[in-house]
């Protein structure tokens, strides 16, 4: 039924009442866990499933790009091995946490149309569509950092207590990427331009987001401050300080001041806000829209 149809039969007959999907966490919040990690571990075998590599290849995807670029940065421009201590180190954590944020955004924007036939089903809550991709990639960076974990080892990176500070990092990253990908997920139903307008960006963004270089190496002034604006550049740099180098400044020196960092809280704020109100107010009305 059209929306004109709806909007017709409710003024010709006023005891009809519109139909509300379900909100997006239809069913309460037990089943919606319940949902989230069954689609989620669903996904993760799904992907390497009949794979000659199996899981290995969740590791060779940022390990071959991690390659490339150590020897275009250290070879050919020779930045990262003047200007940064352990730079393999720093280039492969940047490359392998930034993958998470490109990787669940990037599958999160078209989400909830590719699971149209569960979305349409009554009481499915619409979140778990997309907090489902995040959970599967979260997956995934958890066996990258593996990897990190003995590279760095290998490289004379050695256990800092600052690591226990690594999830404070970690979990704004994780917010930050949940409140974009639930974003996108639901601009996309009604805008399909947003998967191509993403995809360029979410590139853009990775030559912007200070994870080839330190952002140290640009002068302190109005390009360093729009750096700094982009929320994921303060999460990189404050995590090299706590993992990699302890004598590297904090975001809060690298970024000039307190003050310069309120464009980017203000930015993270923002997106979490602006995500949780759009998709609770699209969630009962996608199935319309499909």
């Amino acid at each position: 039924m059209s929306h004109v149809d709806s909007r017709t039969d409710l003024a010709t007959n006023p005891d009809l009442r519109p139909v509300v999907g379900p909100g997006a966490v239809g069913g309460g919040w037990r089943r919606f866990f319940d949902l989230l990690v069954l689609m989620s571990v669903s996904d993760f075998r799904k992907a390497y499933f009949g794979t000659v590599l199996g899981y290995a290849w969740s590791l060779l995807r940022p390990l071959m790009l991690f390659a490339v670029l150590l020897a275009v940065f250290t070879q050919i421009f020779r930045i990262g091995s003047q200007d940064v201590q352990n730079y393999e180190v720093f280039l492969l954590l940047n490359i392998v946490l930034f993958s998470f944020f490109q990787e669940a955004t990037m599958t999160a924007t078209m989400s909830v149309v590719a699971q149209e036939g569960i979305v349409r089903k009554t009481q499915f809550p619409r979140l778990v569509v997309p907090m489902s991709i995040v959970l599967t990639s979260f997956f995934n960076l958890g066996m990258n950092m593996v990897a990190v974990l003995v590279f760095a080892l290998a490289f004379g990176v050695y256990p800092l207590w600052t690591w226990l500070l690594f999830p404070v990092s970690l979990l704004a990253l994780v917010v930050l990427t949940s409140a974009t990908s639930c974003y996108l997920s639901a601009l996309y139903v009604r805008h399909r331009d947003v998967a191509i307008i993403w995809s360029v960006a979410a590139t853009a963004l990775f030559y912007g987001s200070a994870v080839l270089f330190p952002v140290t190496i640009i002068r302190e002034g109005l390009l360093r401050d729009i750096i700094f604006a982009n929320p994921i550049v303060p999460i990189l740099v404050q995590t090299n300080k706590w993992v990699i180098d302890p004598d590297a400044p904090s975001a809060v020196a690298a970024a000039g001041g307190w003050a310069h960092l309120v464009p980017a809280t203000a930015i993270f704020i923002g997106t979490c806000i602006v995500a949780v109100w759009y998709f609770q107010r699209e969630a009962p009305r996608v199935a319309e829209e499909l």
